[in-house]
């Protein structure tokens, strides 16, 4: 009874023109969609020299290092050449017109400044190349996308020649740097001996500083010491001022008395009474007057004496103060040298310690050649006042005899008073002397006193001027220090710089670039594609989507074409009915699956990676899509086929066939583990390309399982509907 009915199911079909032919056609509705979309788009690359492109050079070259640059120019004339598309050089307006009238899909623009940029690399805001890019994305989307895509592979090209240029450049400069290497070297090395010198000689200012400082210790020590002897000498001779001052008043004093004495000698002529009583006091007076005279006399040698000493003295002390003075200048000019050549701060210092210095000794010396003067006057001065004290106690012996001789006879009273008066009268002369005398004395005292006073003044500059230098030239002994040490690390660092210029010339110069090393500094990478699974055009990378799409389309036609449900006769059976119609569906299937494979395989030429397992999983997808639209249209009729229809927008959109699935909106991505065509999209492709055949069996499992699922849901349908129509009646066999 099967075998009856599906011979019946055959007969009807092999007899019935008007469903034999459709049947015919729809043997080739999967190759159809599936071939066709696949011969259009199998390699649409292949023909982009076909696609007009137009190109707009307005580039008005610039010139770098004396070398002419026309980028733009370059740029066109290899475009043309490349034959990438078909490109076409015109002018702006025609472009424009082109671009509008859609005669190109892009219009590729060069500015006047595209050469000028090249050129600021070095500038301080240098300038990016622009190529101005124009497509008509309205006329045609995806050529814009293309034109894009070669756009970048202009901009990597550009970028490559203009490194190229610059790369030249660099290594021209560094060419030239290896030869500056060298002359540093050199000029380094002379640095090097120059530093080693300076080493050497600021050695040695520390050691000549470390004695300045120690000289300059005792220098200070020694004007303190002056300072404090002119200081007690400008105190002696104050006092000795005031001392002769009061000299100079008792000898005033004393020769108005002399004066008065004369005049009472003469008086005594005319009055002899008084004139004895007067003489016996005279006598004792005289006596008086000769021990006070001798004691005076002996007052007189002293200070004669001690003015010599002082004279003898002071007269050294100015010699040597000139001495000093010479020195302190020639200490200066040995270290005028050493002072230039210290920072000028310390210069600063020492200059001015130095011209303290000067001025205190010059002070000093002045002083104690004016004191030499006071002490030379002085000195005559107490010679004349000594002479004048021998005289005087001569007079006074001579008045003293007499005045004996007056006393013992009063008749000698009146030549005696003669001769006092006489006496008197060159005691007068003598007391005139010794008056003029002590006043010269006073004199001499008082610009000794005076000049002791500056030479006071002198010796505190003197002493605060040595100690200014003591302090500055420790100071700049220190920095002596200092700068050795640094002359050291000088001369090391000079050798270093020396050795590392050698070096760096030597690298330098072992760079030889050529056009290759030009090439490799402008584009140091390049990228070698090492693909897993390698997919030759898009016609290998589409066939998996564009296959499942043909034969489920193919199934939806074949439910239109042929009855899925009314049996040729009337059943006998559930199974037998269900049997009949699924034999002719296999076959369909059957045939439509290998004639796609056939037309694509070796119409087209795609290769695959296994043919067998290709072929078996077009049979088992055409099977699959079959069994599904046979299960919607037997049990939903027209509505069925809408819901196949449904089903296919739906696979179309979620199976992953173009974009990945995580592209697509995470809504329909749960679409993608429930629909068929996901699977037979990872079969087709481990079969065409990866070669994985476990993820092949996998996915052709998965399908089988829709296959099995959807021929058992169908034969209940057809089972229950069978029982409903057929089942009260009997049909013999």
């Amino acid at each position: 009874m099967k075998k009856s009915m599906t011979w019946a199911e055959w007969k009807q079909l092999l007899r019935t023109r008007k469903m034999i032919v459709p049947m015919l056609a729809i043997l080739f509705i999967p190759v159809l969609y599936a071939g066709m979309f696949l011969w259009a788009f199998w390699n649409p690359y292949a023909n982009m020299s076909d696609l007009p492109v137009a190109i707009v050079n307005n580039d008005e070259g610039a010139e770098m290092d004396d070398k002419q640059l026309a980028l733009g120019r370059e740029l066109t004339d290899k475009l043309i050449d490349s034959k990438q598309f078909d490109f076409k050089e015109v002018s702006k307006s025609d472009a424009k017109e082109g671009l509008k009238n859609q005669d190109y899909y892009v219009v590729i623009e060069i500015p006047e400044n595209f050469s000028e940029h090249a050129t600021t690399l070095l500038d301080n805001q240098p300038e990016k190349l622009t190529i101005v890019y124009k497509p008509n994305e309205g006329f045609n989307f995806l050529s814009a996308q293309i034109g894009e895509t070669a756009m970048d592979r202009i901009r990597a090209e550009v970028n490559e020649k203009v490194s190229a240029t610059y790369a030249e450049k660099l290594f021209d400069s560094i060419t030239e740097m290896g030869d500056g290497f060298g002359e540093a070297a050199d000029g380094a090395g002379e640095l090097h001996d120059g530093a080693t010198d300076l080493s050497n000689g600021a050695n040695d200012l520390k050691g000549y500083l470390a004695q300045l400082a120690s000289s300059t210790i005792t220098l200070a020590d020694g004007s303190g010491k002056l300072a404090k002897g002119a200081n007690d000498a400008a105190k002696g001779a104050t006092d000795l001022n005031k001392g002769l001052g009061t000299l100079t008043t008792g000898v005033a004093a004393l020769y108005n008395g002399a004066e008065k004495a004369s005049t009472g000698a003469n008086d005594l002529k005319s009055g002899l009474t008084q004139y004895t009583e007067g003489v016996g006091q005279l006598t004792t007076s005289y006596g008086q007057i000769g021990q006070k005279e001798k004691e005076f006399g002996a007052a007189v040698g002293t200070l004669n004496e001690k003015t010599a000493s002082l004279n003898g003295a002071t007269s050294q002390l100015a010699e040597g103060s000139k001495n000093l003075n010479t020195g302190i200048n020639g200490l200066s000019e040995k270290l005028a040298p050493i002072i230039a050549s210290l920072p000028a701060e310390q210069q600063a210092g020492l200059n001015a310690a130095l011209g303290e210095l000067k001025q205190g000794s010059a002070q000093v010396s002045g002083g104690l050649h004016e004191l030499s003067a006071g002490t030379s006057a002085l000195k005559d001065g107490t010679s004349q006042l000594n002479g004048s004290a021998d005289q005087l106690t001569g007079a006074h012996a001579q008045a003293l005899a007499g005045l004996n001789k007056l006393n013992d006879s009063s008749s000698q009273l009146v030549g005696g008073a003669n001769a006092l008066a006489n006496g008197n009268g060159e005691l007068a002369t003598g007391l005139s002397k010794l008056s003029e005398g002590a006043t010269a004395a006073q004199k001499g005292s008082a610009d000794l006193a005076t000049g002791l006073a500056k030479l006071t003044e002198g010796t505190g500059s003197l002493t605060e001027g040595t100690g200014t230098l003591a302090s500055k030239s420790q100071e700049l002994a220190e920095g002596s220090v200092k700068l050795a040490d640094g002359m050291v690390e000088l001369n090391e660092g000079t050798g270093t710089l020396q050795e590392k210029l050698k070096e760096a010339n030597e690298t330098a110069s072992e760079v030889k670039p050529t056009e290759k090393t030009y090439e490799m500094a402008a584009a140091p990478v390049d990228i070698e594609k090492e693909g897993i699974n390698e997919v030759p055009n898009y016609g290998t990378g589409f066939a998996p989507y564009f296959l499942s799409l043909g034969l489920f389309v193919g199934a939806l036609l074949l439910s239109i074409v042929f009855p899925l449900v009314e049996p040729a006769i009337k059943p006998t059976g559930a199974f037998g009915w269900f049997a009949s119609k699924v034999s002719v569906l296999a076959v369909v299937g059957l045939i439509q699956a290998l004639i796609a494979v056939v037309v694509i395989k070796y119409g087209l030429g795609m290769e695959t990676v296994s043919t067998p397992m290709f072929i078996l999983t077009a049979i088992i997808t055409s099977y699959t899509f079959i069994a599904m639209v046979q299960l919607f249209v037997s049990i939903m009729g027209d509505a069925g086929r809408f819901v196949a229809i449904l089903v296919l927008i739906l696979q179309l959109t979620t199976s992953a066939g173009t974009f990945p699935l995580e592209l697509i909106p995470a809504p329909l991505q749960i679409f993608n583990t429930l629909l068929p065509m996901t699977y037979s999209v990872h079969a087709f492709k481990a079969s065409i390309s990866t070669g994985d055949m476990s993820f092949l069996w996998v996915n052709n499992g998965i399908l089988i399982g829709f296959i099995v699922a959807c021929l058992a849901i169908t034969f209940g349908y057809f089972a229950l509907l069978y029982t409903r129509r057929y089942s009260k009646t009997t049909t013999e066999a």
